[in-house]
């Protein structure tokens, strides 16, 4: 199989969002609504978007300078992480480009763009990569089509500006009272994930942001954990990062093990790592961050690197002479 070819700029994003060996240790913090939930699950309409802001900032300045990239949105995080100087100068940053809702009935999610943003802004301001969540079901008939058609406007506007698409499917459940917690999905999941995987690599997104294809709440068996991640490999065409999900930080602690063993580039993270954090009050939150939250990204970040797998080894990286710019 003839390996895609990568463009200068895509490679300065994918390597500027990665470690020096290529490996991504992302925090995610681009959390918007969800992230209301989960301070106050009472009352998220509550939080003020300026509570929002100081939460996110909180989070980065404690643990950006252990990532490799951070997650941001532009709303409560972007802008307002670089222009306090939060944001570290050499860690990279992916700027969300989807709005916060979903169109339609909930069995057949379609997936909108924010407004007023998009590719190219955040390209001008900094950003080293573009994330894009969909929720997707491949079997979905039009809904699919449409969701296709989104992630292919994304994908060229990517190529047009020169910066790396991270791809995030997330499965959802298309029957009528069937939810994702449940044990009837979690017989779904793998090929739902699997099959997301084979069709959206061949849309050409640079890096997929992917969902564990166990459901290991319902599987304890790790040979099922590895032969399922070992599929998912040998699918993706493209470098593949693994997604907390919202799963206990234990068992996603112990899907990065196997899923990066299995071929994944690394790993980002969000409510594995922090949820305590945020629901914390504010004279826990120091302790936990030192003693709970700071040693997890580390221990997340140690397993990455010991089974590591550069994303460079899915790409041609571009051929360079000294007139390339003419044609750029």
């Amino acid at each position: 199989m003839t390996l895609p070819r990568l463009t200068p700029g895509k490679v300065r994003g994918l390597a500027a969002s990665s470690s020096a060996d290529g490996i991504f240790k992302v925090l995610a913090i681009d959390h918007r609504d969800s992230l209301r939930v989960i301070i106050d699950p009472g009352d998220p309409a509550g939080i003020a978007a300026s509570s929002l802001t100081e939460v996110k900032l909180d989070l980065i300045r404690h643990l950006a300078d252990a990532a490799t990239a951070v997650m941001l949105e532009p709303e409560y995080s972007a802008a307002q992480a670089i222009t306090a100087r939060a944001l570290p100068g050499d860690v990279g940053f992916l700027a969300a480009v989807e709005a916060q809702g979903y169109l339609g009935d909930p069995t057949a999610r379609q997936t909108s763009l924010l407004e007023g943003w998009g590719v190219e802004k955040a390209k001008r301001l900094g950003a080293s990569g573009i994330k894009l969540l969909v929720l997707y079901r491949p079997d979905a008939g039009a809904v699919t089509e449409a969701q296709d058609q989104l992630i292919e406007l994304v994908v060229a506007d990517c190529a047009k500006h020169d910066i790396p698409l991270f791809l995030e499917p997330l499965a959802y459940a298309s029957e009528p009272g069937l939810s994702t917690d449940s044990p009837e999905f979690a017989t779904k999941r793998r090929g739902i994930v699997i099959e997301t995987v084979r069709r959206l690599g061949a849309l050409k997104p640079d890096v997929l942001k992917v969902q564990f294809p166990v459901d290991t709440r319902f599987e304890s068996d790790r040979g099922v954990w590895v032969d399922a991640c070992t599929e998912l490999n040998e699918t993706a065409p493209v470098p593949w990062a693994l997604l907390s999900g919202g799963d206990p930080y234990e068992l996603f602690r112990d899907q990065v093990r196997v899923a990066c063993d299995s071929g994944a580039s690394g790993f980002m993270v969000g409510r594995a790592l922090w949820g305590e954090y945020v629901r914390a009050s504010a004279a826990d939150q120091p302790r936990l961050m030192d003693d709970v939250v700071r040693p997890r990204f580390d221990e997340l970040a140690a397993i990455a690197i010991a089974h590591r797998h550069d994303w460079a080894e899915r790409f041609q990286l571009p051929e360079i002479d000294e007139r390339w710019y003419l044609g750029y």
